[in-house]
């Protein structure tokens, strides 16, 4: 399969071939002394390094220990994992309905996880909307990507997705941006359904909601929602596409991150103060 130079596959293996070509020049390596031990060609070798070609979880494993960079191993074998599955496409997905978008956004994926921290700085979480505002949700996304309608059945996918999650077994953290409470779906009488179910919500014991007020001193800067799945992976959606992050570093940053989000929000009664403020002007 031809890969676009531009998108952001071809850029993960131009980075990752990078930086096998620097552990091989690091240990006074040629091309064909690594291909030699890694039992392949020594083109291949060389379209690895530019880039154009993905190594195999095998061949960065003989690759770094012929350089000596044993190390390294779980972490590149993370990185081109991840420069792999990181970046679907929406309107390709979407081809056969909105109900199987999104790699880490699946049942399977919510059953497994036992912690959520979750911030949206302007949309209210999926596992926190009403039907309603699932649907209104659905009505933009349907119509933006050309995607057949699949809303029924896109709507019952969520709300077994949600039963998944919202468990007493589970624990979710959530940082909303005061944007969320007051970007309105449908009517004035939807929008108050949903914050009266946030409320709902709050009151359970497995689940923290923090708001940032608009008006907050802010130092972090998250300007794009994302989801940490436990410590295994990041979900980040933009228009075009989902973006999945597996990089233990890079996990790690979305993490501390998310600390930073969450000594800026408040809780408890401020956050139930918010949200009755735009309650009573819906």
């Amino acid at each position: 399969m031809t890969t676009d130079p531009s998108s952001p596959l071809a850029t993960a293996r131009r980075e990752l071939g990078s930086r096998l070509r620097q552990l091989r020049k690091s240990a006074g390596l040629t091309q064909q002394a690594v291909a030699s031990a890694t039992g392949q060609h020594v083109t291949r070798v060389s379209r690895i390094e530019n880039g154009g070609q993905a190594p195999t979880e095998h061949h960065i494993r003989d690759w770094c220990a012929i350089c000596g960079a044993d190390a390294q191993i779980p972490e590149l074998i993370a990185t081109a994992q991840a420069a792999e599955t990181a970046y679907l496409e929406w309107a390709r997905q979407s081809r056969a309905g909105m109900r199987r978008l999104g790699d880490l956004h699946s049942i399977p994926t919510y059953q497994r996880t036992t912690t959520f921290r979750i911030h949206e700085p302007l949309v209210l979480p999926g596992i926190f909307q009403t039907e309603t505002y699932i649907r209104q949700m659905l009505a933009f996304w349907y119509a933006f990507l050309d995607a057949p309608d699949d809303t029924d059945e896109t709507v019952a996918m969520k709300a077994e997705r949600t039963a998944a999650a919202l468990h007493p077994t589970k624990r979710i953290l959530a940082v909303l941006g005061e944007q969320a409470l007051r970007t309105r779906r449908g009517t004035p009488e939807d929008h108050s359904d949903q914050l009266t179910h946030l409320l709902s919500l709050m009151r359970l014991p497995y689940i923290s909601v923090g708001v940032i007020p608009a008006d907050a001193q802010r130092r972090a800067i998250g300007t794009i929602g994302f989801w940490i799945f436990d410590d295994n992976a990041v979900a980040l959606e933009t228009p075009t596409a989902a973006i999945k992050v597996t990089r233990p570093q890079e996990v790690a940053l979305y993490a501390a991150m998310f600390d930073q989000l969450q000594t800026e929000a408040v809780y408890g009664h401020e956050a139930r103060r918010l949200i009755a403020t735009v309650l009573a002007h819906p």
